[in-house]
């Protein structure tokens, strides 16, 4: 875990919190270059935009992309607030992204470890760095909360 990492983390959780202030499921994430530097932030978006990939991960990594003119992030972290369902596994093996840091677990359909282990499959032609748990509590009551408001 880097300093990079750490700050990067704590804009995740803002755009987390921002997301559960639109009334979105509050995820936030951030890709980060390999000297630290932000290239794309994003927040999950599938309500307001009414788009099922409007997910943080996805909304990071193509502005990451378009920042960096390709698709090909490789040397580059996702940070992100909750652990990555599978079509955002698949999506961070697409963009060819070295590293994913989370915050909470999801034990329910995550796919980095807890449900699925898509992001380090030895029988796909690339894998990614895994590092779960950072700022869990955090993140974890972010989630919490806003789904404790809605029932």
């Amino acid at each position: 875990m880097t300093a990079a990492d750490r700050l990067a983390m704590g804009r995740a959780l803002a755009l987390a919190a921002e997301a559960a202030d639109a009334t979105e499921i509050p995820v936030g994430a951030v890709v980060l270059d390999a000297e630290g530097r932000v290239l794309g932030e994003g927040r999950n978006t599938r309500e307001t935009t009414h788009d099922p990939t409007g997910h943080a991960e996805i909304v990071a990594l193509r502005q990451a992309a378009a920042s960096r003119r390709s698709w090909n992030l490789e040397g580059c972290t996702l940070v992100v607030t909750l652990e990555p369902c599978i079509m955002c596994a698949g999506a961070i093996l697409q963009s060819r992204i070295g590293r994913v840091v989370f915050g909470a677990w999801d034990d329910k359909a995550g796919a980095a470890g807890s449900m699925y282990d898509v992001l380090r499959d030895r029988r796909l032609p690339y894998r990614a760095e895994v590092v779960g748990g950072i700022e869990e509590e955090a993140a974890t009551a972010l989630l919490r909360d806003f789904f404790r408001e809605r029932r």
